[in-house]
């Protein structure tokens, strides 16, 4: 018997995964700085009002729209709109998750062995995305100078042909970056003359840290070439469990309308978005307020926290970031990325991720979660410090 490629031959744990695993067995009360489910992180929901709203009556009656009901996608519109960005409900496709967006769009934009561009650092998800639809996977650079920016030499060069879409995450993921205007205009002129497709995957851009001068807006008010806008409840609302995410088509007016025509052909093949969650959208959305008031206190009250705590310990500190939900600590590199998080959990019961995980090619860097509930997160910045102070000489 032969399997597809599409799924990896080996699928072994890493030293991590099973060490990981023996600490849990052994009954270790772990403090984990990589918790990013909100749903777990301790947040206050309103309960009532959202299975209220999973009640309506009409998620009763099965009426099935590839694109989506006109009221949840007029909410979606509305979202934007009260953003500064116009979006029109026609330009929106609801999907049961970002992932399922990022695979409609494979499959809409790339026949199996061309090949889409990621940044790097970047979140781990997308090479295996892209492998699941046959794709190859380039890589273009974010530079790490006073703030991460785009590598524009690094980006041209990756563009070669059967380069089919150039993926972005604005902010980044786990480098809290957003492009800039500039960049933002940059690659999407470099990506259109290559004739490929900017993704842009804007799940965090609701955790900007304050306003920044010169920032990039969605990707939903693009005008020209092809692009498209990602996002969902998981982030907006921090309701992961619903399982419902969007996208917007937006460009060139003829480009944006075959990409929506095609796109309601993959989604009228799979039907995947359910009713309930569906219906429920527009009150869902309009109660995101109250809950992304919480993660920025929580964020920006542990972010200071980690600052001045790691900076304690020579030769490490937090990296710089504008937004999201994630911080990158810079430890010293006298041991490699996965020595610390093996001698973090090993000695101190400190869940963090390594710097390579996220394709940060560098030692020696580490990943946390901005999310956990205050004592957890501050107890494990500590023994960080502690274990750093201790083998960081």
């Amino acid at each position: 018997m032969r399997f597809s490629s599409r799924t990896p031959d080996d699928r072994a744990p890493n030293r991590f995964a099973v060490k990981l695993a023996e600490r849990r067995a052994a009954g270790a009360a772990l403090l984990d700085l990589t918790e990013s489910n909100p749903t777990r992180a301790g947040f206050e929901y309103d309960g009532v009002g959202i299975l209220a709203a999973l009640a309506d009556p009409r998620a009763l009656r099965y009426e099935p729209a590839a694109a989506g009901p006109a009221a949840a996608r007029e909410a979606v519109a509305e979202y934007y709109r009260e953003g500064g960005v116009r979006v029109e409900p026609r330009d929106v496709l609801l999907t049961a998750s970002t992932s399922e967006a990022y695979s409609w769009l494979f499959k809409l934009l790339a026949a199996p062995g061309e090949r889409v561009l990621i940044p790097r650092p970047s979140y781990p998800l997308f090479d295996s995305l892209a492998a699941l639809e046959g794709l190859e996977v380039g890589t273009y650079a974010l530079l790490r100078e006073d703030r991460w920016r785009l590598d524009a030499e690094d980006l041209r060069a990756a563009l070669e042909p059967g380069t089919r879409a150039v993926v972005t995450v604005n902010p980044n993921n786990p480098t809290g970056s957003f492009l800039s205007a500039e960049e933002a205009r940059l690659l999407a002129d470099v990506a259109s003359r290559a004739g490929a497709a900017v993704l842009s995957d804007e799940v965090f851009s609701d955790f900007a840290y304050g306003v920044g001068a010169g920032r990039a807006g969605s990707f939903a008010a693009a005008e020209d070439g092809l692009a498209f806008a990602l996002s969902g409840l998981s982030k907006v609302c921090g309701l992961p469990q619903l399982k419902l995410g969007w996208l917007v088509v937006a460009g060139d007016a003829a480009l944006r309308r075959e990409a929506r025509e095609r796109l309601e052909l993959v989604a009228d093949t799979f039907l995947s978005v359910n009713t309930p969650v569906a219906v429920a959208l527009p009150r869902l959305l309009a109660g995101r307020r109250a809950f992304q008031d919480q993660v920025r206190g929580r964020v920006g009250r542990n972010r200071a926290f980690l600052a001045e705590t790691l900076g304690r310990a020579a030769g490490s500190r937090v990296l710089p970031a504008e937004g999201g939900w994630y911080a990158i600590l810079e430890v010293p590199d006298n041991l490699t990325d996965e020595e610390w998080v093996l001698a973090l959990l090993e000695r101190s019961d400190v869940l963090v991720h390594p710097g390579y995980f996220f394709g940060i090619e560098e030692e020696a860097f580490l990943v946390a979660s901005l999310l956990p509930p205050e004592p957890t997160f501050r107890e494990g910045v500590e023994r960080l410090r502690a274990l750093v102070s201790e083998r960081g000489e």
